[in-house]
C-alpha cells in the first residue's frame, strides 16, 4: 500500500529555515505528481508546491515563491520542501500528497489520491 511519511517539522524562530521530507513507498510512482500542501488552524488546505515524479517540472504557488523550494531525490523516493526566511504566518501542518497521472490541475486537494499524516511547523516571532 502507498505510504507517504513526512518529517522535518518543528519549532523554529522567525527567519530560520526548515527542510521537510516526504518518503514515498508502496508502488512505482512513474508519472505521478507530488505536492506539498499546508493547513493552518481554521483555514483550508492550500497547495504550496508540486513536482513531477521525474523531477523536471516544478511549480510553486505565487504567494510562496522566493522562500519555498521543492526538490526530489529519485534514488531515495523522497520529496523535499525547503522553507527559508520562515515567518509566523507559515505556522501550519504541512502535508505531502501524491496524484496519479492525468488527475487534473494538480492544484486542488481533490486532485491528489494519497496523503501523508502531516508534519507540524511552528514559527515563533
Amino acid at each position: 500500500q502507498v505510504q507517504l511519511v513526512e518529517s522535518g517539522g518543528g519549532l523554529v524562530q522567525a527567519g530560520g529555515s526548515l527542510r521537510l521530507s516526504c518518503a514515498a513507498s508502496g508502488r512505482t510512482f512513474g508519472g505521478y505528481v507530488m505536492g506539498w500542501f499546508r493547513q493552518a488552524p481554521g483555514k483550508e488546505r492550500d497547495l504550496v508546491a508540486r513536482i513531477s515524479w521525474s523531477g523536471d517540472i516544478t511549480y510553486v504557488s505565487d504567494s510562496m515563491k522566493g522562500r519555498f523550494t521543492i526538490s526530489k531525490d529519485n534514488a531515495k523516493n523522497t520529496v523535499y520542501l525547503q522553507i527559508d526566511s520562515l515567518k509566523p504566518e507559515d505556522t501550519a501542518v504541512y502535508y505531502c500528497a501524491a496524484a496519479r497521472p492525468y488527475s487534473g490541475s494538480y492544484y486542488y486537494t481533490r486532485d491528489y489520491d494519497y496523503w501523508g499524516q502531516g508534519t507540524q511547523v511552528t514559527v515563533s516571532s
